[in-house]
C-alpha cells in the first residue's frame, strides 16, 4: 500500500449528510483494506456519526457545509477529521438526567481511547474548527475457513 492515502468529501450541513459521511468513510476504509463488518469499522462508524451530527446540529446554520477528511499514513496511523466553519469550540456540558444530547464528544473520546487513539480539536485558518481522531491502523485478521467434508 502507498505511504500516504487521503480522501475528502464536503457535504451540506443537513441531517441527511450524516449517513452520507458515514457511508463515505466506511467505503473509503473498505477500499484501503478494512472490512466493513468488523468491530473497528463499527466503532469508526459510530465516531463519524457523532462527529458529523455535531457539525450539523451545533453550528446553528453558521456553517453551510462540513468536510470529512480521511488519511492513512504508512499503514500505521489513521486520521479522520470533520471540519466546519463555525468558530465556537465544543463545550463540555454538565450531565443532567433529562439531557438527551451533549455527550457526543465524551462518547467519541472514550471510543477513541478504547482503540488506542486520541481526539484532537484544532482551529482552522478560516476561523472554524477541525475535530479529529487518530487511531492505530489495525486490519483484523480474516477468519480462516476450513473446508467441511460431507460424507455421501
Amino acid at each position: 500500500m502507498a505511504d500516504h492515502l487521503e480522501a475528502s468529501v464536503t457535504l451540506p450541513s443537513d441531517p441527511a449528510s450524516v449517513s452520507a459521511a458515514r457511508a463515505y468513510v466506511v467505503g473509503t476504509l473498505a477500499e484501503w483494506g478494512l472490512p466493513a463488518d468488523t468491530d473497528v469499522s463499527d466503532t469508526i462508524r459510530l465516531i463519524i456519526s457523532e462527529l458529523a451530527t455535531n457539525a450539523v446540529q451545533h453550528t446553528f446554520g453558521q456553517s453551510p457545509t462540513f468536510t470529512v477528511d480521511v488519511a492513512l499514513d504508512r499503514d500505521e496511523q489513521l486520521r479522520i477529521g470533520v471540519t466546519d466553519s463555525h468558530p465556537r469550540f465544543p463545550r463540555r456540558l454538565p450531565a443532567a438526567v433529562q439531557q438527551d444530547n451533549g455527550r457526543g464528544l465524551v462518547i467519541i473520546r472514550w471510543l477513541t481511547a478504547e482503540c488506542g487513539g486520541r481526539l484532537r480539536i484544532r482551529p482552522t485558518r478560516e476561523g472554524g474548527k477541525t475535530i479529529s481522531i487518530e487511531l492505530p491502523w489495525v486490519i483484523p485478521a480474516q477468519p480462516v475457513r476450513t473446508a467441511v467434508r460431507r460424507e455421501p
